[in-house]
């Protein structure tokens, strides 16, 4: 009897951790699935319109929650705006809106995150918040301009955010030499491979 009650409990928790799993799985191929949505569509896209005819889906890294990470967060409310660098002449405001620090492959990495002044006058973006970063793998399995995630300001604990590198992107200059896009800051370089999110871009 007690060898039976112990198997219920192991398969029980077996069983809703492959349910959390699958949950997350599904998360991230929706998030997947969107962005080759805009890929695709003309309207949307940031392919030239030669790679767009023959576009069909971006390479990813496999899904890996192990990327998705809870950091310790320290707001940084008297930062000052400053002017981040593009590709081009343009230089849009932006203000260190926070700092993560996690510990990812046995090492401790931070990370600022940023706050686009522009964006604050926009309802629909007013939460929003920029992360910027380099790895390891750019310039070779990654896009070597270094990669993006796309982040909101925590709603109840401002001591912790979720950063989630199976959702990080290219910047659309990986893919068209026309657009303007931000540089990410030197200091925001994590010292291992990050292996999640968008892989360099290798036309079809």
């Amino acid at each position: 009897m007690k060898n039976t009650l112990i198997l219920l409990i192991i398969a029980t928790i077996f069983i809703q951790c492959n349910s959390q799993n699958t949950k997350y799985q599904d998360e991230i191929k929706q998030f997947q699935y969107k962005l080759n949505t805009e890929f695709a569509d003309a309207t949307t896209s940031p392919l030239t319109e030669k790679d767009l005819k023959t576009f069909k889906s971006l390479d990813f890294f496999e899904i890996n929650e192990k990327y998705k990470i809870i950091a310790d967060f320290e707001l940084t409310p008297n930062s000052p705006i400053f002017e981040l660098k593009t590709t081009t002449e343009r230089l849009p405001l932006y203000r260190k809106y926070g700092i993560a620090t996690f510990v990812l492959n046995g090492k401790k990495h931070q990370l600022n995150i940023y706050q686009s002044q522009d964006l604050l006058k926009s309802l629909d973006y007013e939460n929003y918040l920029f992360l910027p970063f380099y790895d390891t793998s750019n310039g070779q399995s990654s896009y070597g301009g270094g990669r993006f995630i796309d982040l909101e300001i925590p709603k109840s604990n401002n001591k912790t955010i979720i950063i989630d590198f199976n959702k990080a992107y290219n910047p659309y200059c990986a893919y068209n030499h026309t657009f303007s896009c931000p540089i990410p800051p030197k200091e925001n370089l994590i010292s291992v491979p990050i292996e999640a999110g968008v892989k360099a871009y290798k036309k079809h």
